[in-house]
């Protein structure tokens, strides 16, 4: 074997043993493999195009976890964010008859705004991440059931579905918009001094910040990108039901950060891909969707689905 040969296959080697996406992307062939062989239907096209579709949501939901993740925080409130923008749109829409724009623009000022209320009391406030962001999920869930009286609103204009249910070609435009909000969000982590200063918070914040970081701003803008993804998984979630349901989002928080943990991204912060992200959401897609077609039951599933999360905790914990 040549030379050039033997250090490409120790660099092979040196980035299975230290990158963050190496762990994720062996969890998802294995399981792929696995879901292969426990069902026919499984790699089929239509199949696989449905598990994109079905974990645009939650994998739009994990973006703005990753960052606040990132920098050691958390946000428990982007399932009741959710469902309050996507309730406030279908209202203007549909109770107010204003124009589907103006109901979608308020959708994402909603979740800003309720991602800029959490970070200024989490930076400037100094309160803990996890009581903040519980308050404001109840918050949340809360107007969105005043709002709505407690009943989904539903009648919205027809080209509202595309968000939801629509297609370009043969791929979902839910699973375009994904695409597109990961991209941005790798551009935003990757390319930029933003980027690297929410790395830094993570590994160490009082160091971040005797270097010149402008640690609570920082810590403000992710908590505003993780509420402005969370409407923006509102306008799809709204497009596939056709309705603003006060009561979705239920447990989505869980769901997203298990995808952001099971891509790699250290829950302590500093350490972590938005790659990995969309691989671990796609992970819990496939792991969904292969139970069902194995006809695994339901409550069994989410006890399966635990086990996996807290053995990917424990070996990437060891792995590091």
């Amino acid at each position: 074997m040549s030379h050039d040969a033997n250090t490409a296959k120790h660099r092979a080697f040196d980035w299975l043993l230290h990158s963050p996406l190496a762990l994720p992307l062996v969890g998802l062939i294995v399981v792929s493999v696995l879901m292969a062989f426990a069902s026919d239907n499984f790699f089929t096209v239509n199949n696989i195009l449905n598990v994109l579709r079905q974990v645009s949501v939650v994998g739009i939901l994990a973006v703005g976890m990753t960052f606040v993740i990132l920098t050691g925080g958390i946000d428990l409130s982007v399932g009741a964010v959710m469902a309050l923008a996507g309730t406030v749109a279908a209202g203007i829409m549909v109770n107010m008859g204003l124009p589907g724009g103006v109901g979608i623009a308020a959708a994402l000022l909603v979740g800003l705004g309720l991602g800029l209320f959490n970070g200024v009391l989490v930076a400037w406030g100094k309160m803990p991440a996890i009581i903040v962001t519980l308050a404001t999920m109840g918050i949340a869930r809360g107007l969105g059931l005043i709002y709505s009286g407690g009943y989904p609103i539903s009648g919205l204009p027809g080209w509202v579905s595309w968000f939801g249910v629509g297609r370009v070609g043969i791929m979902p435009v839910p699973v375009i918009i994904m695409i597109v909000v990961y991209a941005l969000a790798w551009l935003l982590l990757q390319r930029t001094p933003f980027g690297r200063h929410v790395y830094a918070i993570g590994g160490n914040e009082t160091a971040a910040r005797l270097s010149g970081v402008r640690t609570r701003l920082v810590k403000l803008a992710v908590y505003a990108i993780s509420g402005l993804t969370a409407s923006l998984a509102a306008i799809v979630l709204t497009g596939r039901l056709m309705s603003g349901q006060p009561n979705a989002g239920v447990g989505f928080e869980l769901d997203a950060i298990a995808a952001v943990v099971l891509g790699g991204t250290a829950i302590a912060g500093g350490r972590g891909l938005i790659l990995g992200t969309l691989i671990g959401a796609v992970l819990l897609g496939i792991l969904n969707n292969g139970l069902n077609l194995v006809g695994i039951n339901p409550y069994m599933q989410d006890v399966i689905k635990g086990l996996i999360i807290l053995l990917a905790i424990y070996i990437g914990r060891e792995w590091r």
